[in-house]
């Protein structure tokens, strides 16, 4: 599986889709706002990274203007804010074959381009 979650309006996802070339390897793209993850994707996001935690962004307008980083969240309360507003999900979140990146971060896409080089 090559598939990539992501948000067409966000332009950290949108640079990282046209730099490492994800259309044109044939990955399957989901817009996150258009089609929203169903809980069967969550749930195989949660296999691969461990945790709904390891997939859900802090970085949403929504987690600050709920309060919730006053609060204490188990991984029913991340699974659940994930399926219910899409600003949730980490963006992008990357699978191939058996391999999930989540996000942005440098460590992240160093570990991609690794895969990507490999493939």
């Amino acid at each position: 599986m090559k598939k990539v979650w992501y948000l067409s309006t966000c332009d950290t996802s949108r640079r990282i889709i046209r730099e490492f070339d994800l259309k044109g390897r044939g990955f399957a793209m989901q817009d996150i706002k258009k089609e929203p993850v169903t809980p069967e994707q969550l749930a195989l996001m949660k296999e691969l990274a461990g945790s709904y935690e390891a997939v859900f962004s802090r970085l949403s307008r929504q987690y600050k203007a709920m309060g919730l980083k006053d609060k204490k969240l188990s991984e029913e309360d991340y699974r659940n804010l994930i399926l219910s507003d899409y600003t949730f999900l980490k963006r992008p979140v990357i699978i191939i074959d058996k391999q999930l990146f989540a996000g942005s971060q440098k460590k992240n896409l160093a570990a991609l381009q690794e895969v990507l080089q490999a493939l």
